[in-house]
């Protein structure tokens, strides 16, 4: 409790990480907060279930495979595709999960839109506020009492310790970089893994699912993508591998980058 106000917090292992989150029930009954909180790490498995390319009898991996066709599938792979086609639109083709060397692979998006949905159910729950982050992929409801909106710390690229800077967030965020994987995301364009020179790209707006697609493509794309961005409505940060930070004018930092 901070302030006089009830803060609950989860932390669930789902899809290859720890999802937290973090709720305040404005006044909503603690029996309704964890149950709220335990449909929420259900809806985070759910996806896990369908989606993961990790586990051979998951839906899309047997949809990738050829095993299934796509009316075979939950209707949640379709619901997906259908927001990566709508993606791939609004990052001019920098986001397209068709052109991947082994196949269709969401993975870019679906992260971004199993936390949306998570807390999405948390919402219609009745509870007051709340954040889901999902490895730096955030979405948030309502306001915490102590401020006007969610204050959040996008880490350094550099050093999990560091943050780039902190911001104000209505909505959501999403981050993408290759500071802990790897050169794993994908230049469609150049048919080669991303070499924009940019070593993490985060992408504010009010949905995380189109939020992730659109950090992932920014990544390959570089500085040039930040226009684009800006036109599906959305605003970014970028830290570049030289340490220089590029940022849209709307990103709403509160502390320096």
């Amino acid at each position: 409790m901070r302030g006089g106000e009830v803060i609950y917090r989860h932390a669930e292992p789902v899809m290859g990480t720890v999802v937290s989150i973090e709720v305040r029930p404005h006044g909503a009954p603690m029996t309704l907060t964890r149950s709220a909180v335990a449909a929420a790490c259900a809806t985070l498995h759910r996806a896990d279930d369908v989606f993961s390319l990790y586990r051979p009898d998951t839906p899309l991996a047997r949809l990738r495979r050829g095993e299934i066709a796509l009316e075979d599938c939950p209707p949640e792979v379709t619901e997906v595709i259908g927001l990566c086609e709508r993606a791939r639109t609004a990052s001019d083709g920098w986001f397209d999960p068709w052109s991947l060397p082994d196949g269709f692979d969401p993975t870019g998006l679906v992260k971004g839109w199993a936390a949306r949905e998570a807390a999405r159910g948390l919402q219609a729950a009745g509870l007051g506020a709340g954040m889901v982050n999902a490895a730096g992929d955030i979405a948030t409801f309502g306001t915490p009492a102590e401020w006007d909106a969610w204050r959040i710390g996008i880490r350094s690229p550099e050093s999990p310790e560091r943050l780039a800077c902190v911001i104000e967030l209505e909505g959501a965020i999403a981050t993408s970089g290759c500071y802990e994987r790897g050169p794993h995301i994908w230049d469609v364009r150049a048919e080669a893994p991303a070499r924009a020179g940019v070593a993490s790209a985060s992408v504010c707006g009010p949905d995380l699912a189109l939020a992730d697609a659109l950090a992932t493509g920014l990544v390959a794309a570089g500085d040039g993508g930040l226009e684009t961005v800006r036109a599906a409505g959305y605003e970014a940060l970028l830290v570049l591998e030289n340490g220089q930070t590029v940022t849209t004018p709307g990103f709403p930092a509160l502390a320096a980058v």
